[in-house]
């Protein structure tokens, strides 16, 4: 075949870029939420996938064997959990549900005896919340369910994607012109490597800050320690705010228990935060990724405003992916090759005639 059918012309290169990143930002204006369930899917996808190819490379079967292993192990855990430690974490969250209401009623009664207090409670009042009648009511089903859907389907995508990653890969890879098709699969490799990386840094961190959440509420006497570690353990999937949130159940249940309890509490949820954040997280990035701080709060704070809580939790893994397609992209296949062509002409024998 020549070779000249190989080669796509640089405008067909350009336009078959085009297309993809127009078709990518159409889907993202029309379907966002849709897009994000896609992207969750596609980040589970990419930790079956490196699980299994983990047990592949250790036990020496095939890649096939070793996800459907992984996969087995994770429904061997959870079964363990559910046979065992689900009891005792089930009666700790019961007499949290029990706990929590007469602690809210308690920090009722103290906000109640300023002016600011009793406008806040009005406004947050259930009669306020509910003023719709049974609207709210069914928005609030349709949403579960949406929900439960939208969990299902980002499961399947998972799964399927790493199953057989290599026939999605093709298919994305040949929307490419042809002389592009070779740097779109490097692209995607460090991709796929890149959410990798951040998914064990992020399941480190989070064990990290329950253990450690647990034992400095467990030190200070706080009850139902363990569920409470759970929760912030949870949490921390949502960096910088996600522990802020974390903390309120363990303050309200720290109130009764008077201002000292409280500070304590306080303590605990900065000093865990403050070693996660700038002490195991550094480290753990350290070989794995590094992404700007004030970067990722801009993106979660966007993210959080526009998709809610689902654009929350996924906005560090697309900072991450956002970071290394502009730098693979734009700057090393863009902005690079106009620094060498303009270095060129530069010292060309015409130009220095």
């Amino acid at each position: 075949m020549p070779e000249s059918l190989n080669v796509a012309p640089p405008g067909q290169r350009a336009v078959s870029l085009i297309v993809l990143f127009g078709a990518l930002a159409l889907v993202l204006l029309t379907a966002p939420d849709a897009l994000l369930v896609v992207f969750a899917g596609l980040l589970f996808g990419v930790f079956i996938s490196g699980g299994g190819d983990w047990i592949a490379d250790l036990t020496g079967i095939s890649r096939g064997w070793g996800i459907a292993l992984f996969i087995l192990l994770i429904i061997a855990a959870l079964a363990a959990a559910v046979l065992f430690a689900l009891p005792a974490a089930a009666d700790q969250f019961d007499k949290l549900v029990v706990e929590l209401p007469a602690a809210f009623e308690d920090l009722r009664g103290r906000i109640e005896n300023y002016a600011w207090g009793q406008l806040l409670l009005e406004r947050a009042s259930p009669g306020a919340l509910m003023a719709s009648g049974g609207e709210g009511a069914a928005r609030a089903v349709g949403s579960t369910f949406g929900a439960l859907g939208s969990f299902v389907i980002m499961l399947f995508i998972g799964l399927y994607v790493a199953i057989d990653p290599i026939s999605y890969r093709r298919g994305l890879v040949h929307l490419l012109a042809p002389s592009a098709r070779l740097r779109g699969e490097e692209v995607l490799a460090k991709a796929a490597s890149t959410l990798r990386n951040w998914l064990v840094a992020q399941m480190m961190a989070m064990t990290v800050v329950g253990v450690l959440t647990w034992l400095g509420l467990w030190a200070i006497g706080v009850p139902l320690a363990p569920i409470l570690g759970l929760i912030a353990a949870l949490f921390a999937f949502i960096p910088n705010i996600g522990p802020v949130i974390a903390a309120v159940p363990a303050l309200l249940l720290a109130i009764p228990e008077g201002r000292t309890t409280v500070l304590l509490v306080i303590g605990v949820y900065l000093a865990v935060q403050a070693f996660e954040s700038y002490l195991i997280t550094p480290l753990i990035q350290k070989e794995r990724l590094s992404l700007p701080p004030a970067l990722v709060i801009s993106v979660q704070l966007l993210l959080g405003v526009l998709f809610g809580v689902l654009g929350l939790a996924l906005a560090t893994p697309l900072t991450a992916l956002g970071i290394l397609l502009t730098r693979e992209v734009y700057v090393a296949d863009y902005l690079a090759k106009e620094r060498d062509g303009h270095a060129k002409n530069t010292n060309s024998p015409r130009s220095r005639s």
